[in-house]
């Protein structure tokens, strides 16, 4: 029997959400968050994606949001761009209502559990999901399971101390703005037509994140490390700097063995919300 599980993304501005069987998905469900709205707003419009998607042989519900969650009760902490979801329920809600299982994540470990059960990750013991977007984020595989922390912290390299700042401000998609008070999509519209200015921008991008690579190397020394967010589509700009940096690594057994790719999911963070369900088994 083929298994179905809602995966649920909630973001900033909107919530999607599909049935998922096998890494496929159904068609895409989504509505409008009412982000400055009540926790009943918002509550209600996550209820509208998944009233279309729930039926009697959904296995479970999956969902992903941008917080602090304690997972085993699914209580979600000050959601970030939602402003009165300070601390909300969110497990015990959704199960009182569809009387099915319920997982809860952040979205960092979403989009990794998603990469190990149905991207580049399959079949590895350990790998890291990196999220360079607008900050640095990080979800952690370890011997197979997702591993989330005590308080669901686990992979914040982002906010580790780092020349005047932390990782996060130089190690990602706000870099640019960050440093030079630029628009970080202009300078890869710039960087598309060959600028050189905008290449050079990469560059120093990409030596930024080979060091935060590196901390993630001695920290966990992974088998894989997958890069996901809106920064992982300028790969090719930053790619050289990256690995120049990552070979002042001091293991050189390390640096020939660490693989390091770029996701190819589309809809991470809906698979990565069902993928929950898959690693609780």
């Amino acid at each position: 029997m083929r298994i179905k599980v809602i995966g649920i993304d909630l973001g900033a501005t909107n919530v999607r959400g599909a049935v998922v069987i096998d890494g496929e998905l159904s068609h895409i469900e989504a509505a409008r968050i009412h982000s400055d709205g009540s926790v009943e707003e918002v509550l209600n419009d996550i209820y509208q994606v998944i009233d279309k998607l729930i039926a009697n042989d959904i296995a479970a519900i999956g969902i992903g949001v941008p917080s602090v969650v304690d997972v085993k009760q699914g209580i979600v902490y000050d959601v970030l761009y939602i402003p009165s979801w300070v601390e909300v329920p969110l497990k015990a809600l959704l199960e009182e209502r569809y009387h099915i299982p319920v997982f809860v994540n952040n979205d960092a470990n979403c989009f990794a559990v998603g990469e190990y059960h149905f991207g580049k990750g399959k079949g590895v013991e350990a790998m890291i999901g990196l999220t360079l977007g607008t900050g640095l984020g990080a979800g952690l595989i370890i011997n197979k399971k997702l591993y989330a922390g005590h308080n669901c912290g686990a992979g914040e390299f982002g906010c580790l101390d780092y020349r005047d700042n932390i990782i996060e401000y130089y190690a990602s998609g706000s870099f640019f703005k960050n440093v030079y008070g630029l628009d970080g999509t202009k300078v890869f519209e710039e960087a598309q037509k060959g600028d050189q200015r905008a290449l050079e921008l990469y560059a120093e991008l990409g030596t930024h994140i080979g060091n935060a690579i590196k901390m993630v190397m001695y920290s966990l020394d992974p088998e894989l490390i997958i890069l996901g967010g809106s920064v992982r589509l300028a790969y090719a700009y930053f790619q050289q700097t990256m690995w120049d940096q990552i070979k002042t690594f001091m293991y050189s057994k390390s640096i020939e063995r660490i693989r390091i790719d770029v996701s190819a999911l589309q809809n991470s963070g809906i698979l990565g919300a069902a993928a929950l369900y898959y690693d609780a088994q």
